[in-house]
């Protein structure tokens, strides 16, 4: 059924959960006199459902039957509720508090000493001598103390004084006005009859029961008329445990302290030092009183034998970063996809690049998700560069025919072949392993001709004609779809000449502009429940033919007829080929069948990958994938590929064969014109950009003009800080070349350089709190509220864990199902408080400002809290005013069965939890609070959970904080 039990606490409080969920779901449908209010429990009490009837149950710190609950006096006990000094009871609880020198540990029982001489010398003018409880001044030799018991007066007199050390005092000497010395004592003492000794004052019951490294009164409270030593005095003068021997007392220690030289007082441990190897602590250690505790270095969390510090994997976490996240030791980095970039610490938003001076684009500029496209006029075309616009002509700059796509069929053995040749412009993506898409060539895109800038090339007028289009779906049975190279036996059966036929439509001269292929696979089930599934792929197909010249025997209408019936035969003759699988594909050469039946490959790596230390790896930048050779291959000179898994390169825009083999983008073609020059084509030969402007791109045909009259310093300039303009923009700021000023950027924008004509628009849906932003990280994402999930979920600031925008107010809402209460955990909170609480988290029952209220805050707390919502419903509000920003809060919650409500109660009320620095990570932990959640949502959950994960997560101090606990909690039961 499940993982075996680790630890029995643990155990019995995850399956006390699935027997109450399973429990809850037997019988007949029943009264719950819980819910429906019809009860007579107490106000103090709890009340909890059963299948006939219910049971009241007092609250933690309450006494009694459940109809009548009285508060329970834990300070009336022998231990005095285990406080050390005092003890103070409030209604359902108690607290310790000490005597006045000393202060509360963090144990919330033990006091400490308070070291007075630690703040200003403790007030003393020579030396201060702390003691416990309190503190004494002396003073120096030649000095004796004057009556304010702090400063020191000199006195060279002979005589009896308080510089005499036979003047008898046992704690203060005083000498008075007429001579001689008088006796005090400190606080917390009483002069003795002799008008010299000191006894204590402190209640006996306080020195029975106290646990500190020493008694509140020191050695001189062990003092008595008679000389014997025994433990009912005292102690016997034992600071722990004490016990009578035939010779005497005996002192002793507990672990964690060491009896000192006197054989009576316990001293500290400091298992920190070096000696102790650090207390076997990877990072930090902290001494405490007793013992010790571990700690790590931020990023790091500290493992069940709490010694061992491992790195926090915050990759783990779901929700950690938009796109991909990087660990490293103490901390991890967010990386965005290319056409992304990062804000908020975290998350990534598309980058506007038509707002970076217009995406360099000769005209217009359209955003797209993860990238932008730049468009050209009617009449022109987009240049390789894809950024300026050139005359729509079909040759290369040597008078070659550019390299088109080209559809091929012809008639081999009686069965219709036909082969598509894609050789420049060809993009192979795998979509998933029964899928992929293919595209070859560029789309011709006629329409009216966009806002063009400023530039120093003119704008033709031309117009092309739109293109010749044709979409087809054909079916291909029993194959999937697999681009795989074409099997060498069937293509020496399909090349043998052919006894009749000849060439088919579309063989000499059919040359397609652009083609968009998608292959599909799905298996389908045969008639008879015994049949296998049999694959079946689907080949989508377009294609598109630029339109020919008109003559003065075919007008353009007749020529287009013509194109579009020879286009519908090939589609003919093409589902033909597909039908009996005689259609290829050609790329660098090799020949690849678009679907293969599966008995004919064995399955490795998918088309574009090879395998590498196991592992399938696509074929990189600057390679192609060869189907011949099974293998990636580096492309040669005058060519290029600049994107991962292709099956052929591009050949570079220039025809000189320039360039490097393996060249990674087209800028490594070579011959390009740099920047700062332009050309007509973008090679050389080039000229430097004229005076007035600029070029900061290489491979351009044209320079972007400065405006407003500007000039240059000089001529081939790279960038429009060389422009002479009249004043210097700062970040935040962009040139307005009309009135030769500096604008600031508006709200939405930011600009963090020097000198720029333009803003940058904020990515995403973020805008900024003000104009004049220069930083991307002051474009915040404003979205937050909504209503909550029903079971788990996340209270988080927007924009987190960036800072959150200014003037924003978010409600959420938590509904939880019937019979079901709520459960929050604030790791950490970060709200500034230099504006008077200007930004406020506020969680109660509902808006009415007079609705119960479960939790409030303007503050920035580190330290994590847990708490039950007092309302079974919340409504939660978080409002920041136009001051100070902060990191905000991403806060976790649960909703779980209301019969567990007193055990979680008595969980989260516990001090225990917060006091130790261990705890306070448990509850900062995403991955245990994730788990915990999970198991108190969906209590069948647990089982997920195997047992060594299981204590893997859990340290011993939480398992140990949760035994008395679910003993308690399963009392009613027994």
């Amino acid at each position: 059924m499940g993982s075996a039990c680790f630890s029995w606490d643990v155990c019995l409080f995850f399956v006390l959960i699935n027997t109450c969920e399973v429990m809850g779901n037997v019988g007949l449908a029943e009264a719950d006199e819980c819910s429906e209010g019809t009860d007579d429990c107490h106000i103090d009490a709890l009340c909890q459902n059963t299948p006939k009837s219910f049971n009241c149950i007092c609250k933690p710190g309450y006494k009694g039957d459940g109809k009548q609950c009285e508060d329970m006096d834990e300070c009336e006990n022998e231990y005095n509720g285990g406080c050390v000094h005092e003890c103070i009871n409030i209604p359902g609880n108690y607290r310790c508090t000490c005597y006045d020198g000393f202060m509360l540990a963090h144990d919330g029982h033990n006091c400490l000493d308070v070291d007075e001489c630690m703040d200003n010398n403790g007030g003393c003018q020579q030396v201060c001598v702390n003691t416990m409880g309190s503190y004494e001044c002396m003073c120096k030799q030649g000095f004796f103390l004057s009556d304010n018991q702090h400063t020191c007066i000199h006195r060279s007199d002979d005589g009896m004084n308080c510089m005499n050390k036979d003047h008898g005092c046992a704690h203060i000497c005083r000498e008075t006005p007429k001579g001689g010395v008088a006796c005090e004592c400190r606080p917390g003492f009483e002069l003795a009859k002799n008008q010299r000794d000191c006894s204590c004052t402190y209640p006996p019951r306080a020195i029975a029961h106290h646990r500190g490294p020493k008694q509140p009164c020191g050695e001189l409270y062990t003092r008595a008329l008679d000389n014997s030593e025994t433990c009912a005095v005292n102690n016997g003068g034992c600071d722990r445990t004490c016990k009578d021997t035939a010779t005497g007392v005996r002192c002793s220690c507990p672990v964690g302290f060491t009896l000192q030289p006197d054989g009576k007082t316990c001293k500290d441990i400091d298992e920190c030092q070096e000696a102790f190897n650090n207390g076997g602590c990877d990072h930090f250690c902290k001494n405490t009183v007793g013992s010790f505790e571990c700690s790590c270095q931020k990023g790091h969390k500290l493992l069940t034998d709490e010694r061992t510090c491992q790195d926090i994997d915050e990759c783990s976490f779901e929700r950690t970063c938009d796109h991909t996240c990087v660990n490293y030791p103490g901390s991890f980095d967010c990386v965005c996809q290319e056409g992304y970039t990062l804000y908020g610490l975290t998350h990534c938003g598309d980058i506007d690049e038509c707002s970076i001076n217009n995406g360099s684009c000769e005209h217009s500029c359209v955003n797209t998700q993860g990238g932008y496209e730049c468009l050209c006029p009617p009449g022109q075309k987009l240049h390789w560069n894809k950024k300026d616009c050139t005359e729509a002509v079909k040759c290369l700059p040597d008078g070659k025919p550019a390299p088109r796509a080209q559809l091929s069929c012809d008639k081999r053995g009686g069965v219709e072949v036909c082969s598509l040749s894609c050789p420049s412009n060809a993009l192979f993506l795998a979509d998933s392993e029964n899928s992929y898409t293919l595209s070859c060539g560029v789309p011709v895109q006629p329409g009216k001709a966009p806002q063009k800038r400023n530039a120093t090339t003119a704008l033709l007028t031309y117009t092309l004609p739109p293109p010749i289009k044709q979409k087809a779906r054909f079916k291909v049975k029993d194959a999937k779809c697999h681009l795989r190279p074409r099997n060498k036996e069937k293509h020496r059966e399909t090349s043998k000449p052919s006894l009749q036929g000849g060439p088919l439509p579309c063989t000499d001269d059919c040359q397609v502009t652009f083609v968009n292929l998608k292959c599909d696979s799905s298996k389908k089930r045969r008639r008879g429940r015994k049949s296998p599934s049999k694959e079946v792929s689907h080949i989508t197909a377009e294609f598109e033919m630029e339109m020919k010249e008109a003559s003065d025997s075919c007008n353009v209408e007749c020529v287009r007829e013509r194109m579009k019936q020879r286009l519908q035969s090939a589609m003919r003759t093409l589902r033909k080929s597909i039908n009996k699988q005689q259609f290829y594909i050609q790329f660098s050469g090799t020949e690849y069948e678009v679907a293969q039946k599966p008995a004919l490959y064995v399955e490795q790596c998918s088309t574009g990958q090879v395998l590498r230390d196991g592992k399938c790896v696509s074929c990189g930048v600057g390679t192609y994938y060869s189907g011949d050779h099974d293998q990636c291959v580096v492309c040669p000179p005058g060519t290029y590929q600049d994107t991962m898994g292709q099956l052929s390169c591009e050949p570079c825009p220039s025809t000189e064969g320039q360039g490097i083999a393996g060249a990674k983008n087209v800028s490594q073609c070579g011959g390009q014109c740099p920047a700062g020059q332009y050309s007509s084509d973008g090679f050389r030969p080039c000229n430097p950009c004229p005076l007035g402007s600029f070029q900061p791109e290489p491979g351009r045909v044209l320079c972007f003009s400065c405006g407003g009259g500007l000039m240059t310093k000089y001529e081939g300039s790279v960038a429009f800080r060389d422009c002479e303009a009249k004043v210097h923009c700062a970040p935040g700021h962009h040139y307005n070349s009309s009135n030769h000023r500096c604008i600031r950027c508006p709200a939405g924008t930011y600009q963090s350089e020097f000198g720029q004509n333009y803003c940058i628009t904020c990515p995403g849906n973020t805008t900024t709190d003000f104009d004049g932003a220069t930083n991307v990280s002051h474009c915040k994402n404003q979205v937050c509220g909504g209503e909550l999930g029903d079971f788990t979920g996340f209270i988080e600031s927007p924009n987190y864990p960036g800072d959150y925008p200014s003037n924003v107010d978010c409600i959420w809402t938590i509904n939880p199902p019937h019979k079901r209460r709520i459960l929050i955990v604030v790791p950490e909170i970060f709200l500034p408080i230099e504006d008077e609480c200007g930004d406020v988290l506020v969680m109660r029952k509902s808006a009415l400002p007079t609705s119960i209220t479960t939790y409030e805050t303007c503050q920035t707390y580190e330290r994590p809290i847990a708490f039950t919502s007092r309302s079974r419903k919340l409504w939660i509000q978080f409002k920041s005013n136009e001051g100070n920003s902060g990191k905000g809060f991403q806060v976790p919650y649960v909703t779980y069965d209301e019969d567990y409500q007193q055990l979680i109660e008595d969980i989260v009320r516990d001090g225990r939890l917060y006091a130790s620095e261990n705890h306070q990570e448990i509850l900062k932990d995403k991955k245990l609070i994730k788990a915990l959640f999970d198991v108190l949502a969906h209590p069948q959950n647990y089982f997920r959970y195997t047992a060594q994960e299981s204590k893997d997560m859990f340290p011993r101090s939480f398992i140990k904080l949760l035994r008395s606990k679910v003993t308690r909690f399963l009392r009613p039961y027994k």
